[in-house]
């Protein structure tokens, strides 16, 4: 086994989790939630919801 031990000065992501951040400040950030894919021809021209 090794007894080399790594060092970092920033520390982990999993220990320092991101702040919490509610959902009127994230739609602020970054915009409305967009979907995965755009709507086809028929549901654009229907306006298929």
């Amino acid at each position: 086994m090794s007894s080399y031990s790594f060092r970092s000065s920033r520390p982990d992501g999993w220990t320092q989790p991101r702040p919490y951040s509610d959902a009127t400040l994230r739609l602020m950030a970054h915009g409305p939630i967009q979907p995965m894919e755009e709507p086809g021809f028929l549901a654009r021209l229907f306006g298929n919801r």
